[in-house]
C-alpha cells in the first residue's frame, strides 16, 4: 500500500524511555475522571511547532533544517500541574530556559524560509498526559521532573507518532 501523499507532522522534543517512565509514573499519581484519555507513554513529548499536514516532500528539507539549527543542550525543569479549560492535563514548566526558547525561535525562523508556516496559536511549552481530562485531580508526587534536552525531532502523527527525523536522538532525565 502505497503512503499518503501528505504527512502530519510536529517538531518536538522527544524524552529518553527512563523520563518517559517517570513522565508515565508521574501521571499515574493524578486521580483521573472516566473521560480522561492518558496519552499512551510512548508518545509523551513537548511540542515546539505543529505543523499540521504536509507534502512528504517537505520532510527531507525539515530534516535538513533540523541539522541546521543550532541547539544547545539545557535542563528543562518540570514542576507544575494542571488541567487546561479545555480538560487538557499537562506538566509545565514555572521558568522558560533560554536555550529552549532560543530553539523554538530558530526553529519558527527556520520553518518559514523553507515555505512552512509556523502555527499561529501561542505557545506554551508542555507534556500533554491526557486529554478529555476535566475534573481530573493534579498530582504533584514526583514533581520536578528535570530533562536534559538536546535537540529536536521531527514526528509523523499517523496511528501513533513516530519520529522521521533527529538532530540530536538523546535527551536524558
Amino acid at each position: 500500500m502505497d503512503a499518503p501523499a501528505t504527512a502530519r507532522l510536529f517538531v518536538a522534543l522527544w524524552p529518553v524511555d527512563a523520563l518517559r517512565r517517570l513522565l508515565a509514573e508521574q501521571a499515574g499519581h493524578w486521580e483521573w475522571p472516566r473521560s480522561a484519555r492518558l496519552v499512551a507513554p510512548e508518545n509523551l513529548h513537548l511540542t515546539l511547532h505543529f505543523l499540521g499536514s504536509q507534502p512528504r516532500g517537505c520532510i527531507a528539507k525539515i530534516d535538513r533544517l533540523l541539522w541546521q539549527v543550532p541547539s544547545r543542550p539545557f535542563e528543562l525543569v518540570l514542576q507544575a500541574a494542571n488541567v487546561w479549560h479545555r480538560g487538557v492535563a499537562v506538566l509545565e514548566p514555572l521558568e522558560m530556559p533560554r536555550e529552549l526558547t532560543d530553539l523554538h525561535a530558530a526553529l519558527g525562523a527556520g520553518l518559514h524560509r523553507i515555505g512552512i508556516a509556523p502555527e499561529r496559536r501561542p505557545w506554551l511549552p508542555h507534556v500533554t498526559l491526557a486529554r478529555r481530562a476535566r475534573g481530573a485531580e493534579p498530582s504533584a508526587v514526583g514533581l520536578p521532573l528535570r530533562w536534559y534536552a538536546e535537540g529536536a525531532v521531527l514526528v509523523e502523527s499517523h496511528d501513533g507518532y513516530h519520529v522521521v527525523s533527529s538532530n540530536h536522538p538523546r535527551s536524558e532525565p
